[in-house]
């Protein structure tokens, strides 16, 4: 085939809104590495770090858009997290493929009139079990999975009331907005499926003292880390879904 002629490889957006601690980043790579290396081939992938002021573009330039964790808040309401927020309605209403994770995931129930705060509870740190609703048995991106599957989870906000749009798909015992969707091709997940155990473990390591004074026990937290073979899947099935877009 004439290379003019040549299939364009679908063009993924990673939204960066934030980077790791910077221990783990020596060790392990920053968040947008951790996502490149689970969506595997197949897309023309670009990094956009938002919270250091880089701008996304038209949302039309992109097949697909993916947003990372972040250790800022989305409550904090910062300027760069705002612009993010329309940014990322505007590509939901053009039906652009779109995976929020953690901090991804409250900025889309925000952006859509969603309540974001800190949970009742504190923090949620650790690997833990996630069951779907009914609602996920249909779901393009979640239908595939188990309805209880094992996730890598660290967060302290969390969406406090989903948007009145949005279709809700996961939970856990602490967590009761695990997944949603918004419309047709949006998701936002609350776990971290880019997460590997060692990322797991080097993330719980950096938060013992904090854990111990929540009265949590981090080093049985630590322990009890496991894989996460179905949440990470979900990063290559959404990367399908946007390739066949």
């Amino acid at each position: 085939m004439p290379k003019s002629q040549a299939p364009s490889i679908p063009r993924l957006a990673i939204v960066k809104t934030g980077s790791t601690y910077p221990s783990i980043k020596a060790k392990f790579g920053d968040f947008d590495h951790w996502f490149v290396r689970e969506l595997g081939e197949g897309l023309d992938i670009s990094v956009v770090n938002v919270a250091a002021g880089e701008s996304p573009g038209h949302p039309e330039q992109w097949d697909g858009i993916l947003v990372t964790g972040s250790p800022a808040m989305v409550s904090e309401g910062a300027d760069w997290s705002e612009r993010t927020a329309l940014w990322l309605a505007s590509a939901v209403n053009l039906q652009i493929p779109l995976l929020g994770v953690c901090y991804g995931h409250q900025l889309l129930a925000h952006a859509f009139g969603g309540d974001v705060g800190y949970h009742p509870q504190g923090r949620e740190s650790g690997t833990f079990g996630v069951k779907l609703f009914d609602s996920a048995k249909t779901d393009p991106l979640l239908g595939q999975m188990p309805i209880q599957f094992q996730a890598q989870l660290t967060h302290r906000q969390s969406v406090l009331r989903l948007p009145e749009s949005a279709v809700l798909l996961a939970k856990n015992e602490f967590e009761p907005h695990q997944a949603f969707r918004i419309g047709h091709c949006a998701w936002g997940v609350q776990f971290h499926p880019e997460f590997t155990p060692e990322i797991m473990k080097a993330y719980l390591d950096v938060q013992s003292p904090d854990l111990e004074t929540e009265n949590q026990d981090a080093s049985a937290l630590i322990s009890s880390v496991a894989d996460t073979p179905e949440a990470t899947g979900l990063l290559k099935r959404f990367a399908e879904l946007v390739q066949n877009r």
